[in-house]
């Protein structure tokens, strides 16, 4: 069965800072910041969401089918998937945008600053969610702001269980709107800082989101997860890398094995250990889409 990708398509330009942050920014000075990094490491990657995710579950042996728009510069981002065994049918191509674009910066803690255009991803809306038998499990990842909405709207209605995963697109949101997903998602999953961002604009506790879907995630990082499921929350340790190299992407490796084995018909710990397994794997590989299994 296919797994149904609601994210983004994006190109990624990293960029190391051979130094810290929290070095270079001072706290008194904010109302005035004006800083300059300089970056000797620079390289240019297939990413977003949609793309990383989909990566992941080809590695996995799964198959994946990105909703996504992308720009005119899109071709060999496009030709590349296909060369995956990525099923494209349902890529959008806006001709007068270009491919959303993060710039992404990363210091010595592995901090990370990111600029993002979004380009074609804007557009995302207008690409419905499809009318095939086939689609076993999606995800609502992040996209667009309207796509987020209206994806997660037709996949409820047309009866397609699915993981709400806002990342970083989670500020876009409002309570009322937080509150919508979360009653029509099967899944949610966000990490400790997402966390808590969703209980205050929500005003649930996460007890509370984890009674009103099938499970809850929080990840923390090399901490592991909590994962609440069947009435009961559940510790997951995290997975030791080999190294860390770059963080890009590792929340993408972890969505995709958790889309894998929900779509295996896994407990929710056993998609998270997966998932532990592969954000562990990611890390030590430069890229989202550079690690193999």
């Amino acid at each position: 069965m296919a797994i149904l990708v609601c994210g983004s398509l994006a190109f990624d330009t990293i960029m190391t800072y051979e130094g810290r942050f929290a070095e270079q920014i001072l706290p008194s000075q904010l109302h005035i910041l004006n800083v300059s990094f300089l970056v000797p490491g620079l390289r240019r990657e297939f990413g977003g969401c949609a793309g990383n995710i989909a990566y992941g579950l080809r590695q996995l042996g799964a198959q994946a089918v990105p909703l996504a728009a992308m720009g005119s510069d899109g071709q060999d981002y496009l030709e590349r998937l296909a060369g995956l065994g990525v099923d494209t049918a349902h890529v959008q191509r806006v001709e007068d945008s270009y491919t959303a674009q993060a710039m992404i910066m990363t210091d010595l803690d592995n901090n990370q600053i990111t600029a993002f255009h979004p380009g074609a991803m804007s557009s995302a809306h207008l690409n419905p969610v499809p009318s095939r038998t086939d689609i076993a499990v999606a995800i609502v990842a992040p996209d667009g702001r309207d796509a987020m909405l209206v994806h997660s709207r037709q996949l409820h209605d047309a009866g397609i269980p699915f993981v709400f995963d806002p990342g970083q697109g989670l500020p876009m949101f409002n309570g009322e709107e937080l509150r919508g997903f979360i009653e029509l998602a099967s899944w949610v999953t966000v990490n400790d800082y997402e966390a808590k961002m969703l209980t205050d604009r929500t005003g649930l506790s996460l007890e509370g989101i984890a009674e009103q879907v099938r499970g809850l995630v929080v990840t923390l990082g090399e901490q592991g997860c909590e994962v609440w499921a069947d009435g009961q929350k559940t510790l997951v340790p995290g997975v030791k890398a080999t190294a860390v190299l770059d963080p890009t992407g590792c929340g993408d490796a972890f969505r995709a094995a958790l889309l894998h084995g929900i779509e295996q018909g896994w407990s929710m710990q056993q998609c998270v250990e997966l998932g532990n397994r592969m954000g562990a794997l990611k890390i030590a590989s430069r890229g989202g889409q550079n690690y193999s299994l």
